[in-house]
């Protein structure tokens, strides 16, 4: 059974985390995969990881095909592929028009097929051939040392398009904001056999109305911007979110919060005891989720590698 953990850990500097990704193979950890949005990148923690703890299987989750060029995509990934020889993932995305545009100044247009053409070069890049692709206006890239093992692509994937997308031509999807319900709908859309991947939160606390509150945070953070609405309209979820899409756009932050109902909260946010928490992880997996990946969140409860040991699939408290 895969059981992941995003890394770096929030509130501990990178290099003082060297002990805790260690334990984690002990731990019952197969996988650390990285996130890249506004702290570190998605490159150099699993460079880390990939020395410290050398059972993991490792990977981003996602890093931008907009952000970087695709030779500079091709060349951090041959480096990773080679630091971690056949367990190093590709993880690849359109991220988000927040990202992308309104942090990097990158025009957001064609998020599809800017996605499959990348893919493409990517394939071709890391087994070594010499690339030329229009559509990306790349001539004659070749990587100066292909890697002996070319890594996986995973690709993010929200709805049945990218879905379909990754089942045709990724090794697996990536996924996120979604309960175990709704692993089926997604499974649904994909290829039943491939790798479906899904970053979970998850808030070790039995004080519900401390996880909520921090969901709704979060919830009011992502879900607002247009892929992961048009998602949840997706999933089925559109009208209960529908109050505090509007009440954020008009503005009213703090309305926005309070229209979130308890049940979607709880639906998309993990909490409870570290055991109903691993619980509740294992529903994913019942329902279709190959992998899970951990991302604990502060509480006043369990923090840091005390709420990494509480969650590991070998834990018994």
């Amino acid at each position: 059974m895969n059981w992941g953990l995003t890394i770096p850990l929030a509130g501990i500097p990178l290099a003082e985390q060297k002990e805790i990704i260690q334990e984690l193979p002990g731990l019952g950890y197969t996988d650390a995969w990285s996130a890249e949005t506004n702290g570190t990148d998605g490159f150099t923690p699993l460079a880390l990881a990939s020395q410290w703890a050398p059972e993991l299987r490792l990977g981003p989750a996602i890093v931008p095909v907009y952000t970087r060029g695709p030779a500079l995509l091709a060349q951090q990934a041959a480096t990773l592929a080679d630091l971690a020889p056949g367990r190093f993932v590709l993880g690849i995305g359109t991220s988000s028009d927040t990202i992308v545009e309104r942090w990097n100044g990158i025009p957001f247009t064609e998020p599809f097929a800017k996605v499959r053409d990348t893919l493409r070069f990517l394939r071709k890049a890391l087994a070594g051939e010499k690339v030329t692709d229009e559509t990306l206006n790349v001539k004659g890239f070749k990587l100066e040392t292909a890697p002996k093992v070319a890594p996986q692509i995973a690709l993010a994937a929200l709805r049945p398009g990218m879905l379909r997308l990754a089942a045709r031509e990724a090794d697996a999807a990536i996924t996120n904001w979604l309960s175990p319900s709704d692993v089926r709908t997604v499974r649904e859309a994909f290829d039943p056999d491939k790798e479906l991947l899904a970053r979970l939160f998850v808030v070790p606390t039995e004080d519900a109305d401390e996880a909520r509150k921090l969901g709704r945070w979060l919830i009011t953070s992502y879900l607002n911007v247009p892929v992961y609405q048009k998602f949840h309209e997706w999933l089925g979820r559109g009208e209960a979110l529908s109050p505090m899409n509007e009440l954020w756009a008009s503005g009213d932050r703090q309305g926005a919060l309070k229209a979130i109902p308890d049940e979607v909260v709880d639906d998309l946010i993990i909490h409870g005891s570290p055991a109903q928490c691993r619980a509740r992880i294992r529903e994913y997996v019942d329902n279709g989720l190959t992998t899970p990946i951990l991302m604990p969140l502060p509480n006043s409860n369990l923090n840091g590698p005390d709420a990494v040991r509480a969650l590991a699939p070998t834990a018994t408290a």
